[in-house]
């Protein structure tokens, strides 16, 4: 499928970019002729770059190397001309820029807005102003998207639109290629950089409390390889203006506490609902659930747009009245079992890219 590709991946250094990056070169879709990290943090592409070239320490006969078909771009998806010159000539772009720290979010708005709302749009923007031949673009979002309640899940809800629309207005219609745009949406990531784990983690080892802010608190919880089976998926099989979801299991917030606590004398703490949390997080809400089919080991949500429905949908029809975090909830023994399984116990995994 990307044998012979060239594929770009914004924001490939951060938590889900980098397993991206880590599954392409397997070459389990194909041998792409070029992966492009594009990015705006340095520090992270120097690092990532002797990770992959499994060195510890640069010399300044090596730092640049070749490591084809791994390459290195500084760029940003705020500005488009950084952007338009970064994908100039990319085949498939996985799109994986983005402000996600909740919080962070809350407290600068605009700054979610310009990276998460105009990167998507500077995407589009270049490739519909320079007619690139780009194949398909596989927008990440996040469960936060669906019925937002804080400024990162509705930057992220603005950029599946963004994308879904894109597709209406391809270069196609003009003659040109025409893009397929589509987005992949997920869960919390298990000790994903920013995520609960790592922090339950350090605060154990620092001997407490663990700081839970509800006591109703849920979460769907999924692996980065099960994070990037979804972004694969969606690019092999959807159509233009899906969102694809992946079926992940949820837990509630105090037991995945107190399975990583165990028989230590750690105390758990309280603490309150932090600025632009729910209590419940939402994969496909009761409105999304009239146009989401099941779609081999996934939910394709079709586009709002019904100029992007297809009469043949490929996949069965859903009566779901609202796929949540709160329904089907793992039990204590479910959160020891996934936590074993993903190896997330202090005693399994002490180091975390955190």
């Amino acid at each position: 499928m990307l044998t012979g590709k060239r594929v770009v991946v914004t924001g490939g250094t951060g938590s889900l970019g980098r397993a991206l990056v880590r599954r392409l070169l397997t070459g389990e879709l194909g041998h792409p002729e070029r992966i492009t990290v594009l990015s705006r943090d340095e520090a992270k592409q120097h690092a990532m770059r002797l990770a992959f070239q499994q060195r510890r320490a640069a010399t300044d006969e090596t730092v640049f190397a070749s490591s084809a078909p791994l390459a290195f771009r500084i760029g940003d998806v705020t500005d488009l001309r950084s952007l338009s010159a970064g994908i100039r000539d990319a085949d498939v772009i996985f799109h994986a820029a983005a402000l996600k720290q909740v919080p962070t979010c809350e407290y600068a708005p605009f700054e979610a807005v310009r990276t998460n709302v105009m990167g998507a749009e500077n995407l589009v923007r270049a490739i519909r102003e320079q007619g690139l031949e780009v194949e398909t673009v596989v927008g990440i979002t996040t469960d936060k998207a669906c019925k937002p309640v804080n400024v990162m899940g509705m930057t992220k809800a603005l950029q599946e639109r963004i994308l879904a629309c894109a597709n209406l207005d391809a270069p196609a219609r003009r003659g040109g290629p025409k893009t397929r745009f589509l987005t992949a949406r997920y869960g919390n990531v298990l000790a994903s950089r920013g995520s609960v784990i790592p922090l339950f983690h350090e605060q154990i080892k620092n001997g407490g409390p663990v700081t839970v802010t509800s006591p109703e608190m849920t979460r769907f919880l999924l692996s980065l390889d099960d994070a990037v089976d979804t972004v694969f998926a969606a690019l092999r099989d959807g159509r233009p203006g899906e969102t694809y979801v992946p079926y992940a299991p949820s837990v509630l917030i105090t037991d995945l506490a107190a399975a990583l606590v165990g028989d230590r004398d750690v105390p758990i703490e309280l603490t309150g609902v932090r600025p632009g949390e729910k209590i419940h997080e939402i994969l496909v809400s009761e409105e999304e659930a009239l146009r989401t089919v099941r779609r081999g080991d996934y939910l394709a949500v079709r586009s709002i747009l019904p100029e992007l429905h297809e009469e043949d949908h490929g996949g069965v029809a859903l009566e779901l009245e609202e796929y949540s975090s709160h329904h089907d909830l793992l039990d204590r023994a479910g959160v020891d079992e996934l936590l074993r399984r993903h190896r997330m116990r202090i005693e399994d995994a002490p180091e975390f890219d955190a």
